[in-house]
């Protein structure tokens, strides 16, 4: 005869001890999703090197940041800095479709742990390989000649508001999966980012473009972002006085927070229903 073992969870004897065991539920979905790095190691090292590629491409090839004054490198590496955090949302969402394809998360969901730790292990996991990317993306910046002039602490400034577009977009990835409910629609749904991330200042200014094309650019999230990276770094930023490009910081936290408001609880929401 044989006796079947359960797991049950810890009730709720305080704010510290829900608290506690839903941290060690999302680290043990983030340490789930790192372990598939070492399984993947080759689609690691493509979502890396692909920004990489672009970034030579135009810095060589296509000749982005020209007609700005000063080195065109400066215009052009702070921009592809925030076009690198839509980059790799693919990953994210092909892991979050098949994991629904297999059963994985409904598996989650029928054992003792906090419902939301499987989407706090995912967007954990996403965002150290932001952090990753980003900084093999600074060093081969620096590599080609860009630098930043205004110290330390206004890196790491434009450093968390590169992240915190990363967050944003991350859920906007992760409710687009759940919508899509199946791998072969990503790329489908994929397509929708590559606009958003073209539309933007990363290449060019708006001021080199015709004039309803230029303020539509100038409101983009990517270019408030882009704007304020090269406003910390010191770099060149085609600024073309309109109030969008002279508030890029205001709009760089504002654009995202309003992004997770949206899309976080829809995600949330959809997570709680898909097993109903």
């Amino acid at each position: 005869m044989s006796a079947a073992t359960t797991t049950a969870v810890p009730g709720p004897d305080g704010a510290a001890s829900r608290l506690g065991w839903a941290l060690a539920d999302s680290w043990t979905m983030t340490r789930r999703e790192l372990a598939h790095w070492a399984r993947q190691p080759v689609a690691v090292v493509v979502n890396l090197l692909f920004p990489v590629m672009l970034l030579l491409m135009f810095t060589y090839l296509v000749g982005g940041g020209r007609g700005v004054p000063g080195d065109p490198t400066e215009y052009l590496v702070p921009g592809m800095l925030a076009l690198t955090m839509a980059f790799g949302l693919e990953a994210t969402m092909l892991a979050v479709t098949q994991d629904l394809g297999k059963g994985v998360i409904d598996r989650f969901r029928s054992m003792p742990m906090v419902p939301g730790a499987v989407l706090v292990g995912r967007s954990a996991a996403d965002m150290l390989q932001s952090v990753v990317s980003l900084a093999v993306m600074t060093g081969v910046g620096y590599a080609v000649g860009w630098r930043w002039h205004n110290g330390a602490a206004a890196a790491l400034g434009a450093v968390g508001l590169l992240l915190l577009l990363r967050f944003a977009m991350l859920w906007v990835g992760i409710q687009l999966a759940m919508v899509a409910g199946r791998p072969e629609m990503v790329t489908a749904v994929q397509i929708l980012v590559w606009p958003v991330g073209f539309l933007s200042n990363v290449f060019a200014t708006p001021a080199s473009m015709p004039g309803w094309l230029g303020a539509v650019v100038e409101w983009n999230p990517m270019s408030a972002t882009a704007t304020a990276v090269r406003e910390l770094f010191g770099n060149p930023g085609g600024a073309t006085g309109s109030w969008a490009a002279e508030n890029a910081e205001l709009l760089a936290v504002l654009w995202p927070v309003a992004i997770i408001a949206a899309f976080f609880p829809l995600a949330v929401r959809k997570f709680a229903r898909l097993s109903r």
